[in-house]
């Protein structure tokens, strides 16, 4: 495995204040098809939070669309997963299913078709981790994982990796690893705005939105990225960002990693109005050797 991305290095725009998604709503998380550069992103509907209803959208990698589909009853898009398909060389995107108050208690895969609409009685559920809630998948290609982040009964967010073709294969009692989420921000109570697993690292993003008292965009904002260690559950990193800080609304959603021949960590920011919110995405990228 590759040394991590270190996120104390300057962000870069990737990115600025596209308004090509099919909803009006922010995006919740996004994924890359490094193979066809691609760009998918989720969004909940805007009538669509309690039942779980999602676009998902594809871009291209100046963020033109390239087409849609909805998911519904999925959950709240908190993170998606990009697998390329060994066999046939297709794209298979993982996201969360079969939602309850809004968020998914199980992951699915499927393909992308534009135009569809896609219920959870047309994909094949899984539910790896018994008597788990909120399952939002990851996957890592570079390394062959996925990741799922999931609540205990006792309402705790964990992480746990397996084997992807393990998984596939509905082999869940074998994990790689299984650790506390930590260090997501240095205020417990800020929301948690999406992870990705990368190699031997899961990379996180939290914060809050600007507000005029809690968060006021003077300051530039409360937005933290971070990252734990895999093999050991421990946090390497914790680092305040102030990218995208001229943003109005400035609300942190979605975190997704490159590996490949751009590496880097990738960020989310929704802005504008109500109704017809606008998102950038910033990067750290990994200094050559």
């Amino acid at each position: 495995m590759s040394s991590r991305i270190n996120l104390a290095v300057p962000s870069d725009s990737w990115l600025w204040q596209k308004g090509t998604l099919r909803e009006p709503t922010v995006l919740q998380s996004f994924a890359f098809d490094e193979a066809h550069q691609h760009l998918y992103v989720l969004q909940v509907t805007a009538t669509g939070h309690e039942a779980g209803d999602l676009c998902l959208n594809k871009l291209d990698y100046d963020g033109r669309s390239l087409g849609h589909m909805y998911l519904k009853g999925f959950g709240h898009g908190v993170s998606m997963g990009i697998q390329r398909d060994a066999k046939d060389g297709s794209t298979w995107i993982w996201t969360e299913a079969d939602a309850e108050n809004g968020y998914g208690q199980g992951v699915t895969r499927f393909h992308f078709k534009n135009g569809a609409v896609r219920t959870g009685a047309q994909v094949k559920i899984r539910h790896p981790i018994p008597g788990s809630r909120n399952n939002q998948p990851s996957v890592c290609m570079a390394s062959k994982r996925i990741a799922v982040r999931y609540r205990t009964a006792a309402n705790q967010p964990r992480y746990r990796v397996w084997d992807l073709d393990r998984f596939v294969a509905r082999a869940y009692d074998d994990p790689i690893a299984d650790f506390a989420q930590t260090g997501a921000h240095p205020a417990a109570k800020v929301p948690f705005q999406g992870y990705a697993l990368s190699r031997d690292c899961v990379y996180q993003v939290a914060g809050s939105a600007y507000d005029a008292k809690t968060n006021p965009a003077a300051k530039h904002g409360n937005t933290y990225v971070s990252s734990i260690d895999v093999t050991t559950g421990t946090l390497l990193q914790q680092e305040r960002t102030e990218a995208g800080r001229t943003l109005v609304y400035r609300e942190p959603e979605g975190l997704a990693v490159r590996t490949g021949s751009n590496p880097g960590v990738y960020f989310g920011f929704a802005s504008g109005a109500l109704g017809a919110r606008r998102f950038s995405v910033f990067v750290k990228k990994q200094k050559k050797q």
